[in-house]
């Protein structure tokens, strides 16, 4: 048995082991229900804003980085960890599934797992669950990406109640998986759909139904926020257009703010400071601070919604995938200058803190440019970039992009570290972490780890030694980006313009000419079928490598993004054809060593290209890489008219060639264009 297919029958033993329920609790004597005081039951904790009220935490770390009290493989997902007394929760996935994990806090072992799915975009930009599971009484709350909100039993994971939001109420406006996580207050479980008539629904916390549903707002992914305002306690989402207030009650909207048309999204959470409320952007569309009006009108009262009020706008401190903090009426976070996060490289922009009342940024620290600054970065404390924050002891606990976790002292003036440690380098996280009784949670698309800041004295080691940070398996984060994309596209889901497709079609066809023109060249006095096998050796392998490196090249030089892989995957497939063994005849070992190689290197070709478009955000690979469906019948003829050595048999072979990449990217484009309606 290969391989592959080891692996295959491993991860279906796996989830049909997991089907029907959790596995049973590793600790059956651990208590049934979860002291979240002073716990972190929410992704925000148990403020809403990423406030701790835990204290001495250390002033400084060892060189060698603090204390790692465990280090585990956890696997794909954007959800952070929760806690309560000896446990934490988090959801990820593997090939078996995606489970909701709970783990004993200081050893990190798995007490129970409950799996709930099928894997959520294994091989895609965004592969995982993408929300954080929610703690309150004896259960955890949680959501999944299609939608489908469970509630399990604390102790053992065991199942009590299921919802699916898409048949109940039909999403809207969460087109890349659900990620909103649970808002728990009291017995109300308050979450963002999008449906016609629930905009915001709340349902209840013992059973999962119904106590209301309200507007017809398209959602996003941000989570609802509880806010107090005049003593009443009401809910607000940050929806896809618009900012709503509904009591808590009833879900009657109090107030709203219509922000935007069409396509809008927005992931980071607002911060509330009775009545002020301030919200950051993406898309560089800066931050703005809001007055919430006063709410004291009788919840059953019929009559037009207040608008919220503008107090100020500002360019700065937009916002994406990672929530700003606010401490002592001033917003620390990261301004992000792309359009939106990437995948593939640290996000542009400055680690900035602003003046919550005014919007004047006070200070910021960083680079517009992180690829630029990247070999001196190690030695410039300065560079924190796009971070999860945690509020604590007068500090900002920080982990960014690149896997660093950064202490650093809460300063309106200046930007002030004092203590840095890299303890998940090698890919980029946008998981925040969370602190709980001295103790970072923290996580990447592989592993988790837990780490302790604390003050030393304050640590009560477990029977196991403890780890440094130089036991974590980690590598040094490669801008791969920099090194292939000189330029890139900004918004990674877009299609193509119509104008970049023209443009790379013109230089790949100009490269594919050239190959010719070249062979031609250093063969122009010679004659015979050898020197036509050479001739095409030259203008194949000179197509193929101008493929393959002048995005690269032609980005450095030009200053554009020209896609030329496509040109690369052309080539491959007409060496492929060219080499297929014909009916009848003998077949020579060298022909099938050729026919062979050739379809090794096509697969090879067409993997390496799948996986460095997925790698660096270029999601319209797959349409590239239907092609070949295309352009077989013209390819097929140019193999045919390659055997003759009339005069004009060079000439007819290469346009015919041309007329078949045109059909291989026509084909391309036309399916780009019926799956976005460009």
């Amino acid at each position: 048995m290969s391989c592959l297919n080891r692996v295959v029958l491993f991860a279906w033993i796996m989830a049909l082991a997991q089907l029907g329920g959790a596995a049973e609790p590793a600790h059956p004597s651990r208590p049934a229900t979860i002291d979240t005081a002073p716990g972190w039951p929410s992704v925000r904790g148990i403020t809403f804003d990423a406030h701790s009220s835990e204290t001495n935490i250390a002033e400084a770390w060892p060189e060698a980085g603090p204390p790692v009290l465990w280090v585990r493989e956890i696997g794909q997902g954007y959800s952070a960890f929760v806690a309560g007394g000896q446990r934490v929760f988090t959801q990820a996935q593997s090939l078996a599934g995606q489970f909701v994990l709970c783990l004993d806090a200081d050893t990190g072992e798995t007490i129970w797992e409950h799996r709930y799915g099928l894997p959520y975009e294994s091989i895609g930009v965004y592969p995982g669950p993408r929300s954080t599971p929610t703690l309150a009484e004896d259960k955890v709350v949680f959501t999944a990406p299609d939608g489908m909100v469970r509630c399990l039993d604390v102790s053992n994971g065991r199942e009590r109640w299921t919802v699916s939001l898409d048949e109940r109420y039909g999403l809207l406006g969460t087109e890349f998986g659900y990620s909103c996580g649970p808002t728990i207050v009291g017995k109300l479980v308050l979450l963002p759909v999008g449906g016609p008539g629930a905009s915001i629904v709340a349902l209840h916390l013992d059973d999962g139904r119904e106590v209301w549903k309200s507007g017809n707002d398209a959602a996003s992914y941000t989570p609802i926020l509880p806010i107090v305002r005049n003593g009443r306690t009401c809910a607000l989402g940050f929806l896809r257009n618009a900012l709503v207030i509904c009591d808590l009650q009833t879900g009657r909207q109090l107030a709203r703010l219509d922000l935007s048309n069409g396509y809008d999204e927005h992931s980071a959470w607002p911060l509330y400071q009775e009545p002020w409320l301030w919200i950051g952007e993406p898309f560089r569309a800066g931050s703005a601070l809001l007055k919430i009006p006063d709410c004291s009108s009788d919840p059953n009262e019929v009559g037009p919604v207040p608008t919220i009020e503008t107090v100020w706008k500002s360019k700065l401190m937009s916002n994406d995938v990672l929530s700003s903090v606010l401490v002592d009426g001033h917003v620390y976070g990261f301004d992000i200058m792309d359009a939106q996060s990437k995948t593939q490289r640290p996000s542009r922009g400055y680690f900035s803190c602003q003046e919550f009342l005014t919007g004047k940024i006070t200070w910021a620290v960083g680079s517009e440019h992180p690829r630029r600054d990247w070999k001196t970065r190690a030695a410039d404390d300065s560079f924190i970039g796009q971070a999860g924050i945690v509020v604590a002891d007068g500090k900002l606990i920080m982990l960014n992009e690149i896997g660093e976790l950064i202490l650093a002292r809460i300063n309106a003036e200046r930007f002030e570290q004092l203590a840095r440690a890299t303890v998940l380098g090698g890919e980029l996280v946008w998981t925040p972490p969370i602190l709980h009784r001295g103790r970072v949670y923290v996580r990447n698309q592989s592993r988790a780890v837990c780490v302790y800041i604390g003050k030393p004295e304050e640590l009560n080691p477990s029977s196991q030694p403890l780890l440094s940070i130089a036991d974590v398996p980690q590598t040094e984060y490669v801008d791969w980006t920099g090194m292939l994309l000189a330029i890139e596209p900004e918004y990674a889901f877009d299609i193509p313009s119509d104008e970049w497709l023209w443009n790379w079609f013109v230089v790949s066809i100009n490269m594919l000419l050239g190959g010719h023109i070249l062979s031609w060249l250093l063969t122009f006095r010679s004659r015979g079928i050898a020197v036509a096998q050479r001739r095409l050796l030259i203008s194949r392998w000179t197509a193929f490598l101008g493929g393959c490196v002048g995005t690269t090249v032609l980005g450095h030089v030009a200053g554009e993004f020209v896609f030329t892989w496509p040109l690369a995957l052309f080539v491959i497939s007409d060496i492929t054809i060219s080499n297929s063994r014909s009916r009848g005849g003998i077949v020579s070992s060298e022909q099938r060593f050729r026919e062979g190689f050739s379809l090794v290197l096509l697969a090879v070709t067409n993997l390496a290209f799948f996986w460095l478009c997925r790698r660096l955000s270029l999601v319209f690979e797959w349409a590239f890489l239907a092609g070949p469906l295309a352009s077989l019948p013209l390819q097929a003829l140019v193999v045919s008219w390659r055997r003759r050595l009339g005069t004009f048999a060079p000439l007819i072979t290469t346009l015919l060639e041309c007329l078949a990449f045109t059909a291989f990217f026509g084909l391309s484009v036309a399916i780009l264009k019926w799956k976005y309606g460009g």
